[in-house]
């Protein structure tokens, strides 16, 4: 598939998507620019056809190529209504306020036990090459993940249950409802009109201006995994700023890659074969919660649009964060 230069390939998906040229944007009392995304229609799915995998990565292993039965079958979602998304992933400096307006305890301070690292002398000894992240500490945390962070840098080492109180402390402040957006509305703010394996396309070259992951840069910590990245160098070793990227049709930055992104959407292997056309959301039980996206630690097969992966509410990573949605207030 031949690759068209990104700003051509967001026009076109602007106008498959239907969506402005220039998105409405508004910001909030912490300062989150949010952007606002139109009702619409979209096949939701992975593209699961094996032989298309085994063309796409074929580098991958089979069995990793085999697991993405979650991801089937395709069908077609309409979301009913307009909502705005927030145009980057929550950053430190907004949930530094957050915290300090409203008295939250962040769970990874609260219970005790911490979150996890990056551990620098780990990579460095060759018998931990490929696994240089520390287990649950208590001297780690949002504040500290092992690693430089700005306050413009994504948040992480957060739990669902952190990213619901965000939320609703948002939504008790404005009178408007914030919340974690559903699999549904995630994944039709990410395809903005594809229907490519990312909204760059289906070529992983592309990626380079588009998505924060596993690239040239990171795999010097994970020499064992060096076959899997992404061939380039976005200068990023971990976490990059907010809207250092291309963004998509919609205006959305970082929708591949940065940190993975904590939905709403409670994780079903066969959700999809079940799922209602209209505003689908997860089952209503279940101790797994979906997170979308990919991370700076992310192969490019796991940073697909239709990619799911899941983790326990109480995760707290340094590979994890959240975005926000403010519903609208039509």
């Amino acid at each position: 598939m031949r690759v068209l230069p990104w700003p051509l390939t967001l026009l076109l998906a602007a106008l498959l998507a239907g969506c402005a040229a220039t998105p409405r944007v508004e910001t909030n009392s912490l300062g989150m620019a949010f952007v606002q995304l139109p009702a619409g229609r979209f096949t939701m799915d992975g593209q699961v056809a094996p032989e298309a995998f085994a063309r796409d990565f074929p580098t991958l292993e089979n069995k990793r190529l085999a697991d993405t039965a979650d991801e089937a079958p395709a069908h077609t979602v309409h979301i009913t209504r307009p909502f705005w998304l927030g145009r980057t992933e929550v950053t430190v400096g907004q949930f530094r306020a957050f915290l300090q307006a409203s008295g939250h305890v962040p769970e990874s301070v609260a219970d005790g036990t911490g979150a996890y690292d990056f551990d620098a002398a780990r990579a460095a000894s060759p018998p931990a090459r490929g696994d240089a992240f520390a287990g649950r500490d208590p001297r780690f945390c949002w504040a500290e993940p092992g690693f430089a962070q700005t306050d413009d840098h994504p948040v992480v080492n957060v739990t669902w249950h952190d990213a619901v109180a965000m939320a609703g402390w948002l939504s008790r402040t404005e009178g408007r409802r914030y919340r974690l957006p559903t699999e549904a509305e995630w994944e039709y703010a990410c395809r903005a009109g594809t229907r490519s394996h990312w909204h760059s396309g289906d070529d992983p070259a592309a990626l380079a201006g588009v998505a924060n992951l596993f690239d040239r840069d990171a795999a010097a910590d994970w020499p064992r995994w060096a076959a899997q990245a992404l061939p380039a160098h976005d200068g990023w070793r971990f976490t990059a700023p907010v809207a250092q990227f291309a963004p998509n049709a919609f205006g959305l930055h970082d929708m591949h890659g940065n940190v993975w992104e904590w939905v709403a959407d409670r994780h079903a292997d066969d959700l999809y074969a079940r799922s209602p056309q209209d505003d689908p959301t997860g089952p209503a039980e279940g101790p797994l919660h979906v997170r979308r996206g990919g991370s700076w630690h992310t192969w490019p097969f796991y940073a697909r649009c239709g990619f799911r992966n899941w983790n326990d509410a109480t995760t707290r990573y340094v590979l994890l964060g959240f975005r926000l949605l403010r519903e609208d207030a039509n």
